[in-house]
């Protein structure tokens, strides 16, 4: 790895990484690629939404209630109809996304760290 692809400290700092919950999920029609629209719970940071393309390993029913890690401090992002306010964090397995968690509950919003 080169001096250039190494990530500085104060840059990790800077990407706020939190726990929520997901309240709603259903599909999110009109992606280009399959995905659903998520509606999460950040406790002291309120309600995020957010496109996330999870549609192999998980359907919208088994999704409500999870608790999730999301990146919570990007630009909001236009996808199609819908902004997208947080990104969800996985582990991409083939063509699978499997979505990071924490081990046991945890208060929404709790940073990651």
């Amino acid at each position: 790895m080169t001096n250039e692809a190494l990530l500085r400290w104060e840059q990790f700092e800077a990407v706020d990484m939190r726990a929520g919950t997901v309240l709603h999920a259903e599909i999110f029609a009109k992606a280009k690629k399959p995905a659903y629209k998520l509606t999460i719970d950040f406790g002291p940071l309120g309600i995020k939404r957010s496109s996330a393309q999870i549609t192999h390993r998980y359907l919208p029913q088994q999704l409500v209630g999870r608790q999730v890690i999301a990146v919570v401090n990007f630009p909001p992002k236009q996808i199609a109809d819908f902004m997208s306010e947080c990104l969800v964090l996985g582990v991409y397995q083939g063509e699978e996304v499997i979505l990071l968690q924490p081990e046991q509950g945890v208060s929404n919003g709790n940073r990651i760290g």
